[in-house]
């Protein structure tokens, strides 16, 4: 059985850093995308920046510059580096990997700027 354990989550100051890290505990057939969404109290779960099979990123307008995905196939792991961090960047954040014939998700690790 598939799980996704996240990690790396905490209390940062605004323009501090953080890199939250993705392990998959069990092999994910026909993988297509892993990549990390977002969810801040009283929004919906938002896309933050996905991976794809063949190495294209792709990243929500609101993160671009500040967030890169990436991934270490040899470790089943995936990770989001965050720099330039914001208030607004306060959410619980889940990894996600999508096969052809299910999406896997993390429990959620929280990120919280503030100063």
């Amino acid at each position: 059985q598939v799980q996704l354990v996240e990690s790396g989550g905490g209390l940062v100051q605004p323009g501090g850093s953080l890199r939250l890290s993705c392990a998959a505990s069990g092999r994910i057939f026909s993988v297509s995308a892993m990549g990390w969404y977002r969810q801040a109290p009283g929004k919906q779960r938002e896309l933050v920046a996905r991976i794809t099979v063949g190495s294209t990123t792709n990243y929500a307008d609101s993160v671009k510059g500040r967030f890169t995905i990436s991934r270490d196939n040899t470790k089943n792991t995936w990770y989001l580096q965050m720099n330039s961090l914001k208030p607004e960047d306060t959410a619980v954040y889940y990894c996600n990997a999508r096969s052809i014939v299910s999406d896997y998700w993390g429990q959620g690790t929280q990120v919280t700027v503030s100063s």
